[in-house]
């Protein structure tokens, strides 16, 4: 039975709920009437139910979907303005105990090169990501008790918020790591994480067990139950997502969003991020295999109505996508992106050969973080690296309630504008700082409390004389 405040994996993510949603949305998709009013609904900004979102995404009439993307678009604008948040992955170990069958890092997999950075290693690519202006991380590492334990996780994390090189810093630790227990994630907690990230892949019970098919992964109840344990740990700020291409799009769609409505129902507080990555190609993985692969064009559609039904959490997407594909993601929805990626372990501060392969998956953008910086300031957008929210403890429910109530834009504009003056005194070319410094120029005017304009006029001035790490 549906219990959407049950802490039972297969009662919030009830699968004759999701069968029934997706009867719905075919019976309703061509009732224009019905579909107009939930886009009324949206305009509210006060998000969608599971129901209405996926009949809104079933419906295929032309008018509608210019309708459903020009209010992705207005959503993001009006929510999230036009600042762009920059982050990378870090690789700390490929070993892995688990079988996905989608995953390079399965167990059976003999010849991808297995690795585990030692903290001397960590401190080479922090110092590495640094140099490129990089302030937030997202951890990465296969699920394995000897080679990435708990403990190793918490001890790389301590190096790397301790890492001071010229004026880098690494400000906020995100961590993706597998699902774990109650005592852990209070230990993560306690270690200053900023979100607790962790896919589902998929909500597909039977096919979830049967693409896990051996190792701790294959536990889909204790896999699903994780965030509500991390939450109850106190890690307030949670990220979800979905592999799409591996199930039905359908499916995992509404799946998705019944996570986010019992997080919500049961915390206060929804997910702070939700990622929209797509099966794409790695060693021992063909993207062909699978069945459910999604085109760019419903793949542009879910980004559009994912920010219409959940139009206050942050949206993500990694360089798994091309350029053009993120140009358009960006649009419609997408608020975080991940610059100059490497998806080996290591693979910041030394190139790897095709013969020393240990990444999990190609990157199709594969630009430097300059370029990325100079491609959003040439769009309109405000690349930012703020971190502010997390070290200021706006969190969880305290986020929500701020970007709510539409304060959060004097925190968040000016932050994004400090942070992008700090990456074009000490790392950008000289043609993206030109660029950026026109940008910040008008952006400062844009800036509606006079109070909030002249304090970050100020910290501005303050770091083109050497100083650094402002905030509001």
């Amino acid at each position: 039975m549906y219990n959407i405040k049950s802490n039972i994996a297969e009662e919030f993510i009830n699968d004759k709920e999701i069968l029934n949603s997706l009867e719905f949305a075919e019976n309703n998709k061509n009732n224009l009437d019905y579909v107009k009013s939930i886009l009324e609904k949206a305009k509210e900004c006060k998000g969608l139910s599971h129901r209405e979102a996926i009949t809104l995404l079933e419906c295929d009439d032309e008018n509608i979907l210019k309708e459903t993307k020009a209010l992705a678009k207005e959503i993001k604008e009006k929510l999230y303005g036009n600042r762009i948040v920059l982050f990378a992955p870090l690789y700390l170990s490929n070993y892995c105990v688990n079988g996905c069958v989608y995953c390079p890092y399965h167990y059976e997999n003999k010849h991808i090169r297995r690795k585990k950075l030692s903290q001397e290693e960590i401190v080479e690519e922090v110092i590495a990501l640094q140099d490129m202006g990089h302030k937030r991380l997202a951890l990465e590492t296969g699920e394995d008790p000897i080679n990435a334990s708990l403990d190793y996780v918490l001890e790389s994390i301590n190096t790397i918020y301790n890492i001071k090189h010229k004026n880098g810093a690494i400000r906020r630790v995100n961590v993706n790591i597998a699902a774990t227990t109650v005592e852990n994630y209070k230990k993560l907690k306690d270690a200053g994480i900023g979100t607790y990230i962790l896919f589902q892949e998929t909500y597909h019970k039977k096919n979830y067990e049967e693409l896990h098919p051996t190792g701790p992964k294959s536990n889909y109840s204790y896999h699903t139950e994780a965030m509500d344990r991390a939450m109850t740990a106190g890690i307030d700020d949670v990220g979800i997502g979905v592999l799409f291409g591996l199930n039905s799009y359908k499916y995992d769609f509404v799946g998705l969003l019944m996570h986010a409505e019992h997080l919500e129902e049961t915390f206060g507080c929804g997910p702070h991020t939700v990622s929209v990555p797509r099966i794409c190609p790695a060693d021992d993985i063909n993207p062909n295999d699978f069945s459910n692969s999604i085109s760019d064009e419903i793949f542009e559609h879910i980004v559009a109505v994912l920010r219409i039904a959940v139009p206050y959490t942050g949206m993500i997407i990694s360089t798994r996508e091309s350029q053009k594909s993120r140009e358009k993601a960006l649009r419609l929805g997408v608020s975080q992106i991940s610059g100059a990626s490497r998806t080996s372990v290591g693979g910041y501060a030394h190139e790897e050969s095709e013969e020393d392969n240990s990444q999990q998956f190609d990157t199709s953008d594969r630009r430097s973080l300059d370029e990325i910086v100079d491609w959003l300031l040439e769009m309109g957008y405000i690349p930012s690296f703020c971190t502010a929210c997390y070290r200021e403890g706006r969190t969880g429910d305290r986020f929500m309630s701020l970007i709510k109530s539409g304060q959060i834009v004097n925190c968040c504009q000016p932050n994004a504008l400090i942070t992008l003056k700090e990456y074009l005194e000490d790392y950008s070319t000289k043609e993206t700082k030109e660029l950026g410094d026109k940008v910040i120029k008008k952006e400062l005017e844009r800036i509606t409390n006079e109070k909030v304009k002249l304090k970050a006029e100020s910290f501005i001035s303050e770091i083109e004389n050497g100083q650094r790490d402002f905030r509001f």
